[in-house]
């Protein structure tokens, strides 16, 4: 198989800890043909979707002494070529958040393989649809009490009623301006003002689930079926768990309910093509959906010996031989 990968530049990732470059590396050892690319060297010629793209060959990284070692120099490129996106069988879009309108362009020129046998992950018209907070409203029997609102008057009556709440951009990404609010702080008012940017956009709002303390679970999920979790705790006095802000990872296992948080989800994933997700659990219940560059393979993998990027290869495989 030719897979090829929408990333961040590969320069700036990190091979210890980036899911995209796990991916890259499973897809390799499987024996595939690995390319990259960028958002911005994608295009649309006589109607098809093309891009600029170079073969990547990667050194994979090792564990050691429970951490992962990698090479001064992990990733050797060849020559760029304009090439068809139809020449590959499965197309990667990872770029990192936020979903802005070059985001979005980029996924309309992807909508130009969705009649070809080439396969998007994830389908371009599932990201649109997948706003990583507000996708998981539709789940109401598995997420803690949310409100969504750029009102200051709603919100300040929120966390009155529930005394502490978590106010979350609907556009951030790995916990970047998510706020512990409380009903007694002075604060309270500036803090609405700017993450409303003064009423203009609205935010997330959820009641604070003391169980954050224990730790934010990430599940990761293909084809709508968990295949691993780490468990991100938060350090000091951070009340954010996620690894981007110092939260510490521990392994854990996937409850009963965790299951059944799964199952509720994983229809609706496979309606909308999100085949490979992340979604995010505290206390039992469902927290965020996120679908563009879901992380935590990584660790999943050193933490609990497995080989999750195997897994997603074998799955491609066998899905492409039924296509």
């Amino acid at each position: 198989m030719k897979q090829v990968f929408i990333i961040d530049p590969i320069a700036g990732l990190d091979p210890g800890h980036d899911t995209s470059v796990a991916l890259m590396e499973a897809a390799q050892l499987a024996g595939h043909e690995v390319w990259i690319t960028t958002m911005q060297q994608l295009s649309i010629i006589h109607s098809q979707a093309w891009a600029v793209v170079q073969p990547v060959t990667l050194v994979p990284v090792i564990l050691q002494e429970d951490q992962w070692l990698r090479e001064p120099v992990w990733f050797s490129l060849g020559d760029s070529s304009l090439r068809p996106l139809t020449e590959f069988d499965v197309v990667w879009m990872r770029p990192d958040p936020p979903v802005n309108t070059a985001y979005l362009y980029a996924t309309y020129i992807l909508d130009r393989l969705a009649t070809t046998k080439t396969q998007v992950i994830n389908h371009p018209q599932g990201i649109r649809s997948a706003n990583e907070k507000m996708y998981a409203l539709q789940f109401t029997e598995v997420i803690p009490t949310t409100i969504v609102s750029q009102s200051k008057t709603q919100i300040r009556e929120f966390v009155q009623a529930q005394g502490t709440a978590v106010l979350k951009p609907l556009g951030g990404k790995g916990g970047e301006g998510i706020l512990f609010l409380s009903a007694g702080d002075r604060n309270l008012n500036s803090m609405i003002e700017i993450s409303t940017e003064r009423g203009q956009l609205p935010v997330m709002v959820q009641e604070y689930l003391p169980a954050a303390q224990a730790g934010d679970k990430r599940i990761i999920l293909l084809d709508g079926e968990p295949i691993g979790a780490v468990n991100r705790i938060p350090t000091g006095d951070e009340f954010r768990g996620n690894m981007a802000t110092g939260g510490r990872v521990a392994n854990v296992e996937i409850t009963a309910r965790d299951q059944e948080i799964c199952q509720a989800v994983g229809a609706i994933l496979r309606r909308d093509g999100l085949v490979f997700v992340g979604i995010d659990v505290i206390g039992g219940y469902l927290t965020e959906v996120n679908v563009t560059s879901p992380t935590g393979m990584r660790e999943i993998d050193r933490l609990s010996g497995t080989r999750l990027g195997k897994t997603v290869m074998a799955w491609l495989e066998k899905d492409y031989r039924q296509r």
